[in-house]
């Protein structure tokens, strides 16, 4: 019997066990991978602090700082249900069962994926859903970043100082996300940006060699070796049936990090909280580890 279990460990998960573990709590911290969307992150020029630093070298001081504390970490197990009974929620994995007394969800959010015949096929045939992993794979070839807001932003930049020509395909009339950020692909002389357009065809055998793309009905081929699918993210919430969500299947959480169930807190991107930052799921973690303390210390 735990007093919490913390699910994810992202920037929020990683914060809320190091708040758990300064609060001599007995916790688990159960998780997929260590840093989340964050180990995905290119240049991070907006966490207090750090003027400059890569998503891998921020996710790795998150991580030396969790482990300080010698946490019990549960790494490489999904969470695949959650149960209340009387006072203790169940959490049931891929691999096992566990009890405790609050759990807080901060399981982040996973790729969308684009939705076009033989998607499935060309994944890891040429078409990836990290920049930051697979840039450097593709040194010198022409690739395309499918998506227009900060995410794709972010793989546009990484990809510029990697590539040999990197397209932008944007289905809606202009660019969104951050104004510095876009600015920067816009001047790009390695970047070629098609607005009001959308993938409907990969080409290629084994491997990607190419694009379909279509923009007001006219379709058009364009040669890439590289496909970046950068559309957006799903809150990784489907084994939390028992709380409540909205209809982008965000859990809904109050002020204070409480679900739907008492005992169930939530934190970081598979929140409703508005806006998806790495500084902002950090905050929420260590306000939901700080409610859960609270909680588990009203119980009898």
């Amino acid at each position: 019997m735990y007093d919490l279990i913390i699910i994810g460990a992202g920037p929020a998960g990683i914060t809320a066990a190091v708040y758990a573990a300064r609060k001599k709590m007995n916790f688990l911290v159960i998780t997929r991978d260590i840093g989340g969307q964050a180990a995905w992150s290119g240049d991070v020029e907006n966490y207090t602090g750090y003027q400059f630093v890569t998503g891998p070298e921020l996710v790795s001081k998150f991580e030396e700082h969790m482990r300080k504390y010698r946490i019990d970490i549960k790494e490489g197990e999904a969470v695949v249900d959650l149960e209340k009974s009387g006072e203790i929620v169940k959490v049931k994995t891929n691999k096992s069962f566990y009890d405790s007394k609050a759990v807080i969800i901060a399981s982040g959010k996973v790729s969308r994926d684009l939705g076009v015949p033989q998607e499935a096929h060309f994944k890891n045939r040429g078409l990836t859903y990290c920049a930051t992993c697979d840039g450097p794979l593709f040194a010198g070839k022409d690739v395309a970043v499918i998506g227009g807001g900060n995410s794709a932003l972010d793989a546009a930049l990484q990809l510029i100082k990697i590539a040999n020509k990197v397209y932008v395909i944007n289905n809606t009339p202009r660019l969104g996300g951050d104004p510095v950020m876009k600015e920067k692909v816009e001047a790009s002389p390695v970047v070629k940006i098609y607005n009001d357009s959308k993938v409907v065809a990969i080409n290629g055998d084994k491997m990607v060699t190419g694009i379909r793309i279509s923009k007001y009905g006219n379709e058009e081929d364009i040669s890439v070796q590289g496909i970046f699918v950068e559309i957006g993210l799903i809150p990784n919430s489907s084994f939390a049936k028992i709380v409540e969500r909205n209809q982008a299947q965000e859990i809904k959480i109050n002020c204070r990090n409480e679900t739907s169930v008492p005992g169930i807190f939530a934190a970081g991107d598979v929140t409703d909280v508005p806006e998806k930052q790495i500084i902002i799921a950090a905050g929420e973690g260590a306000k939901a580890a700080l409610a859960a303390f609270k909680y588990i210390s009203q119980q009898r």
